[in-house]
């Protein structure tokens, strides 16, 4: 499944001095993952493939009762290498292997 859409960057506040930065998925799209017939893994998370701009990686998203959906972590490099900073709009393309 590939699932693309827009969301902002925004940082968990709990955690400001590690700089833990996220995009959460939409509803529908969340949605979506959460109806994946998929292993469990550690919390409900999911395995996926992730391109930004240029840049793709491996990583999970998590679900999130604060988000009301999943949670995509982004790394600081990927943030480095596609200019973005907090609020900035971010298109993302998510595939996961089902």
């Amino acid at each position: 499944m590939e699932l693309s859409f827009t969301a902002p960057l925004w940082q968990w506040q709990a955690r400001q001095d590690d700089s833990w930065w996220f995009v959460t998925v939409p509803p529908d799209e969340s949605d979506l993952l959460a109806d994946l017939p998929l292993p469990p893994r550690g919390f409900g998370s999911i395995r996926v493939r992730v391109t930004v701009g240029t840049t793709t990686w491996h990583t999970s998203v998590f679900p999130s009762k604060e988000q009301d959906g999943y949670v995509l972590p982004m790394k600081k490099a990927v943030r480095r290498a596609e200019g973005l900073g907090g609020g900035d709009p971010v298109t993302v393309t998510l595939a996961t292997s089902v």
